[in-house]
Order: C-alpha cells, then sequence, then structure tokens
C-alpha cells in the first residue's frame, strides 16, 4: 500500500513552550506490504485491551485485537495486588472518590473519579460472571483488604497476590471462546509501527486517524509491515517503564502508544507524574530489566519499613505510616537513603506468620525464594523503581483523544483519574472502566456513520530511527534527570543529553559507507522510548513544583499555581508544544 502524498502546510504552529524540541512525525519503516481492514482496531491485551475487544465484538461487524506478544503477556499479568472498588456495604464510592482525589494531590479530574467509583463495582461483579475467580472471606463474598491510600478495606484480589494474571486469564479465555467468530482477528507479536491519518485540516490541524501500521513477526500472511485500516483506533498499548534502568514493567513496555499518538499530534497529558513503586527488590546497583514488585499489599497487611540500622523511619513522615501514599513512602525511603549512606531499605514482615504470608503472598513468595530471600523468615532489601505513568494520551471520559477516530484506555491514557499520583489499585479498575465506555461510544459512533474509513495519508515531517544500542544510554539520563528525585539542573542535562541522541540511523552519513542501524523492532522500541523520554524530561522541565510523583529538589513544595495539566503536543513542523490547561472548573491562574 503506497499512501498519497500529504498537502503542503504553510501554517505550522508557534511553540509556545518547549522552544527547540524537534522531534520526527513517523518511524522510518519499509511500506506496508498487506492490508487489513475493520471497523476497531484494538492495540494491547491487558485489561484495557482485552476489555475494549470483547466489548466492541457484539457491537460492531468487525474487530481487529493486535498485541505485542501473546494475548495474556499484556502489563495486567503482572498486576500482584488487587483491584479497588467500593463492593463493601460500609464503604462507598464517595469514600473511594476522597481516598482518589487525596492521592492525585490536587489535580485529578473530579469528574472522571466520578465515573471510575461509580461505574468500578458493577464492572467488576461483571468479571466475576464472566469467570475470574477471586479470593474469598469465610462468609463467601469477595474477600477485601487495604492499600496505601485507602482508609476501606475495598481492595479485591485473586490467588492472594496474583489478581492481575487471573483477571488476564478469564478475558483471554472470554476472547478464545470467540476465536471463530468471522467478526474478530487477533493478530499476535505485532509491534504497532505508526498511527495512519487522513488529510490535514485547512490549518494544518492533524488529519483523523484511520488505523495503523504494524511490523509481525512470524504470523503466515500476516508477516512483515502492514496496515491495519480502521475509522477508530483504541490504543490499550501500557507503560512507559523502559524509559527508565529499573522498573517493574515487561520488556515490552517501551512507550509506543504514547509515541505513536505524539507523531500522530495527539495531545498528551500529566507526563510527568511517574509513580515509583517504593518496595520493590533491590538486587544490586547494576540489575537492569524487569525487577521484582513486592505489592503493597504486604504493607496492607501490617509489614513494617526499616532503615539499614533497623529504625522504623515511616510513622515520623506520615499519619498513615507505610500505608501512606505511593510518591510518600518513595521519597520518604529516597531521603532515608540519603541519611544513612545506604542503597536499600528493609522491609519486615516476620510478625505476621510464615502460614499466613505464604498463603496472602504465594507468588511473591516464590519468586523472593529464586533469589534466596524467605519472606516468612528474612528482612527483604527494596528500594523505589519506576512502576506506573500516571500521564499518557489525553482522552474525554468515553476515551476519545484529541485526533479523530482515536482513544485510549488504560495506563497509556490520560483520564484524569490518577492525577498526580495513582492511588493503589485503580489502574485495573480504570482500564476496565474507560475501556467498556470507549468501546460503547465507538460502537455508537460507527453506528450512526459518525466515524467512517477514510484514505490515509502521508504525514508530513521526517522519519527516525536510533539505534538499539543507545537505549542504555537513555535509560540513564531518564533514571537521572526525570527520576524519583528531580532538579532543574539535572533535568536540563538530561535534556541536552537526549537532545545529542543520532535519531537518524537509518540515513547514511556523509564519508560513511553505511547506516548505523535498519529499521527493525529493537530500533523501533528504542526510537519510541527516547521520544517519551524527551518530552517526560520536557514537562518534568516546565513544572517548577513539588506534586505526587513529581517531587523537584530545588521547588520542594507543592504551588497552587501549578493546579493545571501540561499538555503536550508537536505542531505541524514537529515541535513540541507544551500548554498550561486548567482543570475541569478551575480559572486559570493568574
Amino acid at each position: 500500500m503506497t499512501l498519497a502524498p500529504a498537502p503542503a502546510n504553510p501554517h505550522g504552529l508557534e511553540a509556545r513552550e518547549g522552544e527547540g524540541v524537534v522531534l520526527a512525525s513517523h518511524l522510518a519503516a519499509p511500506e506496508p506490504g498487506w492490508t487489513a481492514r475493520a471497523d476497531a482496531v484494538v492495540v494491547g491485551s491487558g485489561i484495557a485491551g482485552l476489555t475494549a475487544a470483547l466489548e466492541l465484538r457484539t457491537r460492531v461487524p468487525r474487530v481487529l485485537l493486535v498485541t505485542k506478544g501473546v494475548l495474556a503477556s499484556g502489563s495486567t499479568l503482572w498486576a500482584q495486588g488487587g483491584i479497588a472498588a467500593a463492593l463493601d456495604p460500609g464503604d462507598s464510592p464517595s469514600a473511594h472518590l476522597t481516598d482518589t482525589l487525596v492521592a492525585g494531590a490536587g489535580v485529578c479530574d473530579p469528574r472522571a473519579v466520578e465515573v471510575l467509583v461509580t461505574e468500578g463495582p458493577a464492572r467488576v461483579r461483571e468479571l466475576v460472571a464472566g469467570g475470574a475467580v477471586f479470593d474469598r472471606a469465610a462468609d463467601g463474598e469477595i474477600a477485601l483488604t487495604r492499600e496505601g491510600g485507602h482508609h476501606a478495606d475495598r481492595i479485591a484480589h485473586a490467588g492472594g497476590d496474583a489478581t492481575g494474571a487471573e483477571i488476564s486469564r478469564a478475558l483471554v479465555a472470554q476472547l478464545d471462546a470467540v476465536r471463530s467468530d468471522p467478526g474478530i482477528e487477533v493478530i499476535e507479536h505485532a509491534l504497532v509501527l505508526d498511527l495512519l491519518t487522513g488529510p490535514a485540516g485547512p490549518d494544518g490541524e492533524p488529519g483523523a486517524v484511520c488505523g495503523v501500521t504494524l511490523h509481525v513477526i512470524g504470523e503466515g500472511t500476516r508477516d512483515g509491515v502492514g496496515a491495519a485500516l480502521a475509522p477508530a483506533v483504541v490504543l490499550a498499548t501500557g507503560g512507559i517503564g523502559q524509559v527508565f534502568r529499573s522498573s517493574t514493567n515487561p520488556v515490552q513496555a517501551t512507550g509506543d502508544g504514547i509515541a505513536a499518538a505524539l507523531r500522530a499530534g495527539a495531545r498528551l497529558g500529566d507526563l510527568e507524574f511517574v509513580q515509583f513503586h517504593p518496595t520493590v527488590l533491590w538486587l544490586g546497583s547494576g540489575v537492569r530489566g524487569q525487577l521484582t514488585l513486592v505489592s503493597e499489599a504486604v504493607r496492607g497487611e501490617g509489614a513494617y519499613l526499616l532503615d539499614t540500622d533497623g529504625v522504623r523511619f515511616m510513622p515520623a513522615v506520615h499519619p498513615m505510616a507505610e500505608l501512606a501514599p505511593r510518591d510518600v513512602v518513595a521519597h520518604a525511603i529516597v531521603t532515608q537513603l540519603a541519611r544513612t549512606g545506604s542503597e536499600h531499605v528493609l522491609l519486615d514482615a516476620r510478625h505476621l506468620g510464615g502460614d499466613f504470608l505464604r498463603r496472602r503472598f504465594p507468588t511473591i513468595h516464590e519468586r523472593l525464594l529464586e533469589h534466596g530471600i524467605d519472606l516468612t523468615t528474612d528482612l527483604v532489601p527494596v528500594a523505589p523503581a519506576q512502576h506506573y505513568h500516571s500521564g499518557g494520551i489525553v482522552t474525554d471520559l468515553v476515551g476519545r483523544a484529541s485526533l479523530r477516530g482515536l482513544y485510549a484506555a488504560g495506563e497509556v491514557a490520560c483520564t484524569g483519574v490518577h492525577g498526580a499520583n495513582r492511588l493503589a489499585s485503580n489502574s485495573l479498575l480504570e482500564g476496565l472502566v474507560f475501556a467498556h465506555r470507549a468501546a460503547r461510544d465507538i460502537a455508537e459512533r460507527v453506528g450512526a456513520g459518525e466515524l467512517v474509513p477514510e484514505d490515509p495519508e502521508q504525514r508530513p515531517g521526517r522519519a527516525a530511527l536510533v539505534a538499539g544500542a543507545s537505549r542504555s544510554r537513555i535509560q540513564r539520563l531518564a533514571s537521572s534527570g526525570p527520576g524519583v528525585l528531580r532538579s532543574g539542573d539535572g533535568l536540563r542535562a538530561a535534556a541536552e543529553g537526549l537532545a545529542g541522541v543520532r535519531t537518524d540511523a537509518h540515513v547514511v552519513s556523509h564519508g560513511s559507507s553505511g547506516v548505523v542501524a535498519d529499521p527493525q523492532t529493537a530500533e523501533w522500541e528504542t526510537t519510541n522510548v527516547h521520544q517519551v523520554a524527551t518530552v517526560l524530561t520536557a514537562t518534568a522541565l516546565e513544572r517548577e513544583e513539588s506534586r505526587g510523583g513529581h517531587a523537584r529538589t530545588d521547588f520542594p513544595v507543592p504551588d497552587d499555581a501549578w493546579r493545571l495539566r501540561i499538555e503536550a503536543r508537536l505542531d505541524a513542523d514537529g515541535r513540541l508544544v507544551t500548554e498550561r490547561v486548567p482543570l475541569a472548573g478551575d480559572v486559570p491562574p493568574a
């Protein structure tokens, strides 16, 4: 398939902020060699992607589900703690709303939070009806526990500490049951490269999204680079963990959805709010890749944090001690590390009893044993590591992004639910609730003829390719710049380093006999990592305060003037534009 040339665009918008940052509008990749068509394309197979695909299958004639690995390989699989919902008669959606707003540190969208907490219980009960098996209390009701930031027991869990795996199993089983349905096709081992867009508007505004390009590895007739065309695309691609040196995210979490949306001209929001989980197994400063998470639920059951001198330090930091919001605990740990000159603190669960720990946390217990640590008898060395991204593609209350035809759900989206800091176990619920809403909205608009197929056009701007060998350098810059604790000097140094990364690895340089790298998976993923790190650093540098997951040592306190969202996009010339957007119902600061 050959894309039609883009019309000339003399109306490039001037950047308000982020001046000097210019990024490519598409990845360097071969022309698509095959084409598929559907009414909706869903990208991702975590809770959001699977929910959207299953819901759409019953409402539109043809759905295409694309996943980077196999169906059961999304980030949902790794969620230990549980899913939060006001299921207990003594709890309420309003109490859940209050806890979420407090954790979000003043920059949540209350409308989105209200949707989450009011629709959440029904969506969880639908999961149960669909085959998800949650742990039960003695009276037969779903067993509920508590995690950081919650003032009620409202965390439903499965298999003790394998909630995500059980939810993924149940949703994949539902999808497997309809695999023979001609109305749904699943393409596994497919990396989405770019969003396809239609003609730009008269003022150069981005065209409607009308599909994706993707690269498939070894899938028979669906092999190599192809194009999947549809009037609606749902991005449910998960997080950005591999932007950092240390993360609990799977290796697939390279920010593909955020980067593709950015290149297409979509608005991103709250990118600077990155959640670093306080208790990730510490195995040495040189360890890389996906790290072992020790769930917040362990602290929820009563485990303590001690420094390497054996001192319990959290009661002096926050009234909720070890159950304070995650940003508070992570920052307290980093501060304590500096005081003691240590590289980790210690998690002490020994007083909870061996039988209880083995029964309640079988997965964590087994994973720790693989590293020679017994949760029932040993102190567990832990330190913060990147865990969750509260920002993403800006959406409304039904998942619509700023580009016509584009939707986002799950961690890749910025719904406004999380604000500056996600409340524990709200992530699975957000993916479930908003994917359901997005699917229904798509079906209504497709049925009404509001979303119709369009022919894609080549977007203006250059192509980019970053060599896979550059990834460790990018991760080092991201970890030292927009890491757990940030500063203006550190962020400026990171921005300068990221600007120095070569982004034309596919181009033969002057005096060179070849290229640095060819377009392939490692290079495409590394290009996405670089673009996400670049925009994240820019927004973190712009926000001159500390709030939630964004902690500046040079601006250590929150500032009401920053009770707003920083939105970022690329203009028609590829220049990074950031805008300060008031929160719902707020008046812009003077």
